[in-house]
This record gives C-alpha cells, structure tokens and sequence, in this order.
C-alpha cells in the first residue's frame, strides 16, 4: 500500500523532501502521447489531438534545439547565489533569445493548408520581432486578453520549449523558494498544477507543475498555495464511470479563504498520468468551479481562457 502523510506528518518532514523534481528530456513525447489517450471518447478530441501535435514539435525542438545564443551560466550561477530564479520570464522574455525556438517550432509544424490553425501559424510566421515580443509579455504575465487567443497555444508551446531547454541544459541546479508558494523557483512563473507522487524518496509528497519551464517544486499538502492557510480546504472533483468524485485522479484543492483553487493529480490513482494533459482534459471541472465562484490563478499556456 503507498504511504499517505497525514498533516501532521507532512509539516515535520516538509525539510527533507527533495526540494526540486526536474522534467524528464522526453517531457513533451509523454504529453502528447497522455493526451492522445485522453482524447479518446472526449467532448474535446479534436482540441486535445491538436495540442498533442504540438507537444510532439516541442519534443523535435528539444531534442535539435535551435543554435540560439546560450544561456548565460555566469548569470545563473549568480542567481542562484542571492535566491533568485536563473531563467526569470520577465527578463528573458524581453531578450529575444527564445524567438529562435519559435522560428524552428514553426519550421518544423506541419500546419493545415486552410483554417484557423493555417492562420494562427501564418500570422506568428510573419510577424516582427516587436510584435512577437509584445504578445509573449502579455501571454507569460497573463494578460491574455492582449493576445489573439488563436496564437495561444502555438506561442505558448515555443515558449515552453526553450524554458524547458534552458532548465535541463543547466547541471546541479541549487533553487530556493520563490517569493510565494505557487511561484516556480526556476522561472518565476506560475504554477499550472500539482502533482501528488507516488513512488521512491518522493512518495506521498506534493509537486507544483511550472505553467512554463516544467520544473516541479516541493511543497507542503494540505496547504492553499496563494494565501498559505489550511483551514477549510475541500477536494472537489467530478464523478465518472471509473471513479468516486473523492477517489479521482484529478481533484481540486479549494480554498474558501481567498476563493482558489488548484488542480492536484494523484499519481497513486493514475500512474501513467501528466499534469499538463490532466489540467485540458478536465475543464469541465473548471466551469462547474467557475459557476460556484471560484478563482483560478494557474495558468495553462496552452489554452486561451475565455470571458469571465
């Protein structure tokens, strides 16, 4: 049977869990082949095998990256040195080096000849370098509304790619926490998810998924990640065919205090699962918390959220 820390237990041994939990090099090869599971027999196939698609050109960009200018190991280390995140979005964001993982992205995309997905793909081809600046500062501070929603999860995914390819081209990486629970230690960024694992020295233990970079950071369960109190918390999920709403591979970590919510996937329920797969395949769950009045804060760079 796995080990399952009760409050308690988890505060004590909060100290000596492995803090950092890296993406494996085949990240991308993973989500796409979990979503193309998913999208069997799901209201959202076509989507999902379409964002799929895209994890598979992230994982050809990985694995030949782009000759970009490299990272500057000389910043890292210093970042590293005063607690702060080596490959910070808002700065990099405006440095341009990760243009060249969108111009391979979309070197290597095999679009349609027509439709929405052709014009997405069209505009990013041919627009500035400004304009491609302008819209990744909007899309990684999450003002979405700044960005035409179709480009999205193509220039989220380009993005993705070269934060990941920067965090696993560094060795014996030293992070400390951010600022806030729910802020990547790598990146700065969000977290999109959390990951509940289940096996070796992290068994039992709480992962929060970077919405950027991928890395995965260690914290406490039992624990609201924004406003950092325990009381009140609910697990909510929705029912299927397979599983009870409280036995769910996903649920959601609801916090009554500052109204939020973030999505948990319990790898003892769903070994072969993934966070980022698990968060689209699952935005039923989003609406019905969205009626209730919930807020959510974690982005997915992958999905243009709509109108509130």
């Amino acid at each position: 049977m796995p080990t399952i820390l009760e409050p308690g237990q988890i505060e004590a041994a909060a100290g000596s869990p492995p803090f950092l939990h890296l993406p494996p090099h085949n990240l991308f090869s993973l989500r796409a082949r979990r979503l193309e599971q998913l999208a069997e027999g799901h209201p959202l196939a076509d989507y999902l095998r379409l964002i799929a698609g895209l994890c598979r050109t992230q994982q050809q960009v990985l694995d030949d990256p782009p000759l970009a200018d490299p990272i500057d190991l000389q910043r890292v280390e210093v970042c590293q040195q005063h607690g702060l995140p080596p490959f910070a979005a808002d700065t990099l964001i405006r440095e341009d080096s990760w243009q060249a993982y969108l111009e391979a992205f979309l070197q290597r995309y095999i679009a349609p000849e027509q439709g929405a997905v052709a014009e997405a793909v069209t505009t990013l081809r041919v627009a500035s370098p400004g304009q491609l600046r302008a819209w990744a500062v909007a899309l990684v501070s999450g003002q979405y509304s700044l960005v035409p929603a179709a480009l999205v999860p193509f220039l989220g995914a380009a993005l993705q790619t070269a934060w990941s390819h920067w965090l696993l081209s560094v060795p014996n990486l030293q992070l400390t926490p951010g600022n806030s629970l729910s802020q990547c230690p790598a990146c700065g960024s969000p977290a999109m998810a959390g990951v509940i694992r289940h096996r070796g020295k992290h068994n039992g233990l709480r992962y929060l998924v970077c919405s950027l970079c991928a890395c995965e950071w260690h914290v406490v369960r039992v624990k609201c990640v924004y406003c950092e109190q325990s009381k009140g918390l609910e697990y909510l999920s929705l029912e299927d065919d397979r599983h009870a709403a409280n036995q769910a591979p996903l649920r959601a970590e609801v916090c009554p205090g500052c109204n939020t919510y973030l999505k948990l996937l319990y790898l003892e329920s769903d070994a072969d699962g993934e966070a980022l797969s698990a968060d689209l395949a699952s935005l039923l769950l989003d609406m019905r918390l969205a009626q209730d009045g919930y807020q959510r804060l974690a982005p997915n760079l992958l999905l243009a959220p709509g109108d509130e």
